[in-house]
């Protein structure tokens, strides 16, 4: 049985937790970074890329979107939404296309990237999600980065951000744990983005388009897996210099996150959960040696949080890393429950 009043239990368990939790970040860390970084060009060129938002009540955030475009660019294709989307979308400078009905079976996203990709006839097309926003220089970036690779298609990991408190101090919190589950080089397929995928028109046609992933929750994942399959070359770019998404409703993300780590990444949903309960423990052995008046090595405890999240945070809000631990408990086991249970998801008005 254990002796909790023994001081030197109290140091091995602090040291272990310690230990796991630096494991833990450090390897998410190095994920994140093992993805290349996109670089924005030295000069504009002359790119011939269009872009397509799919949207569905989005009102908040697509103007934003699509200025950051160079203009006449953007078609946004408003998926049945029940808000003002559409009108501000041509308000702020965009085509606007009336997403198709939804085929039986069909998932609205890919709906509408595919009704948006039918009218375009650029070498190269980027879809972008409604809550991401680039510097003017991306277009030129996303293509060059592509075309040095010889890239078919490219998936771009926007700088996470948020409005509100909650958003601002969860975000790099979240993202921290996204990354102490997926690996790069083991597994690139399965952290392909699809909150910005460039697509080489003639691979994007020669694999089937959105429409050969009409049904599929993670169309993204299964875009690169058909170009795997196919033999095409892809990648991923992270865009922390000239990207931006924003972390809106946490607790409806990280239930959908769930819900598609079970379908494509069981594994990296383990690890993402594991991540979550081992720095979760932080709080109980910090009272602990207090308890046992081991104040120096509480001290020193205390600060674990913050040493491990400092990267993420890039500011003094590391500091308040215990508060987005602890918000952010109930979140990731609602999201897991959620998947466990197969119970019914929501999003953006539709169950999914």
């Amino acid at each position: 049985m254990l002796d909790v009043s023994d001081p030197s239990l109290s140091l091995r368990v602090a040291l272990v937790v310690s230990v796991v939790v630096a494991a833990l970040f450090l390897k998410s860390r190095l994920n994140y970074l093992a993805i290349p970084k996109l670089r924005k060009p030295a000069r504009a060129r002359s790119t011939d890329c269009m872009v397509v938002i799919p949207a569905r009540n989005e009102e908040r955030s697509i103007a934003r979107a699509i200025r950051s475009f160079p203009h006449d660019s953007v078609i946004v294709v408003d998926d049945h939404s029940e808000d003002r989307t559409a009108q501000t979308a041509r308000e702020a400078g965009a085509g606007v296309l009336e997403a198709p009905d939804l085929p039986r079976g069909a998932v609205g996203k890919s709906n509408a990237c595919l009704a948006g990709a039918r009218v375009l006839t650029s070498k190269w097309i980027l879809f972008a999600d409604a809550d991401t926003s680039y510097e003017p220089v991306i277009l030129d970036a996303v293509v060059a980065h592509a075309e040095t690779g010889d890239l078919a298609f490219l998936s771009i990991y926007p700088r996470p951000e948020g409005d509100t408190f909650s958003e601002r101090l969860l975000a790099p919190f979240a993202t921290a744990l996204y990354f102490s589950g997926v690996a790069p080089r083991r597994n690139s397929t399965a952290i392909f983005n699809g909150q910005g995928i460039l697509v080489r028109r003639d691979a994007y046609e020669f694999v089937g388009t959105h429409g050969a992933v009409l049904s599929s929750l993670i169309e993204d994942v299964k875009l690169a897996g058909l170009g795997l399959r196919h033999r095409l070359k892809f990648g991923v770019a992270r865009a922390d210099d000239c990207g931006r998404v924003q972390f809106r409703e946490p607790w409806r993300a990280v239930e959908r996150a769930a819900f598609r780590f079970t379908m494509g990444n069981p594994a990296a949903g383990v690890t993402i959960m594991l991540a979550t309960v081992s720095i979760a423990l932080w709080l109980p052995v910090l009272i602990w040696l207090l308890a046992v008046r081991h104040w120096l090595a509480a001290a020193v405890f205390a600060l674990l949080p913050a040493m491990v999240t400092i990267s993420w945070y890039r500011d003094g809000r590391a500091l308040l890393a215990p508060l987005a631990i602890y918000w952010m408990l109930p979140i990731m086991c609602n999201g897991c429950l959620a998947a466990v249970t197969g119970r019914p998801v929501k999003w953006k008005g539709r169950v999914i």
